[in-house]
């Protein structure tokens, strides 16, 4: 099985690198990696070419917002998995594409999830929250669950027969994304359940509470775009859910 990893960036000069090194570091043979670059104008650019062909495929090129650049990210991949890591975040160790890999072969899913630890921005060691993603049961949606969309890996087919990121959202397209395929159209998904991403906190839509007023309202978008309506309590769950995890403790090993 191949599997392709999609980085995107805008000026991401100070965190690039480790999100790149956790890739390039992964024991799993078989990787494409793709990274695309929105016009940085920090350094970025220089720091990605000077991996050279370590780098499977490097664009840089004005785009039309983050969700679009991860469109053209998953154009291009060739691999019959694809899985997408943020600039500024990180493979926790590097067996988890092997991991990964050995999930969906023992599951034979469409996509496969884990959990996600958030982390300092400045010390991404410091783990401020642990989001525990747990088994996917039918209607989980509704009860404003979702998993870890850095942690989500999909095949390739599922993408090109149900459509990929919605441009239309500016920060809940990735939720929308898999609302679309695991409720609506009940793709089936497998949990390895152990921590693959560090996320380092500050991300686009938990950056200020403006953001997260907006998000919530694009979570709501999301179902309507797919006509589909959630419960009363549905987007009220959804960020309640959140609180639990700053309570959760994480073993360095997890």
């Amino acid at each position: 099985m191949n599997v392709s990893i999609i980085t995107v960036v805008y000026n991401g000069a100070d965190t690039i690198a480790e999100a790149i090194d956790s890739v390039l570091a992964q024991t799993y043979p078989a990787i494409e990696y793709i990274v695309v670059d929105g016009g940085s104008t920090d350094g970025t650019q220089a720091i990605v070419a000077g991996y050279g062909d370590r780098i499977s495929r490097f664009v840089s090129e004005p785009d039309e917002g983050l969700y679009d650049a991860m469109n053209k990210g998953v154009r291009m991949a060739t691999g019959d998995v694809i899985g997408i890591l943020n600039a500024d975040d990180l493979y926790r160790h590097p067996d988890v594409i092997s991991r990964v890999v050995e999930t969906f072969a023992q599951s034979g899913a469409d996509a496969v999830y884990a959990d996600l630890v958030y982390a300092d921005r400045t010390n991404p060691d410091r783990v401020t929250r642990y989001w525990q993603a747990g088994d996917y049961t039918p209607g989980a949606f509704l009860r404003g669950w979702m998993p870890p969309h850095p942690t989500f890996f999909v095949r390739a087919t599922v993408y090109r027969q149900y459509g990929y990121f919605s441009t239309e959202l500016r920060s809940a397209a990735d939720y929308e994304l898999m609302l679309r395929l695991i409720h609506k159209h009940q793709i089936r998904v497998a949990y390895l359940k152990e921590v693959t991403v560090v996320m380092r906190m500050g991300g686009v839509s938990n950056s200020s509470l403006q953001n997260r007023i907006r998000a919530n309202r694009e979570d709501r978008l999301a179902w309507q775009l797919n006509q589909l309506k959630p419960s009363w309590f549905t987007l009220w769950l959804k960020p309640l859910r959140k609180i639990g995890q700053f309570y959760r403790s994480i073993s360095p090993t997890s």
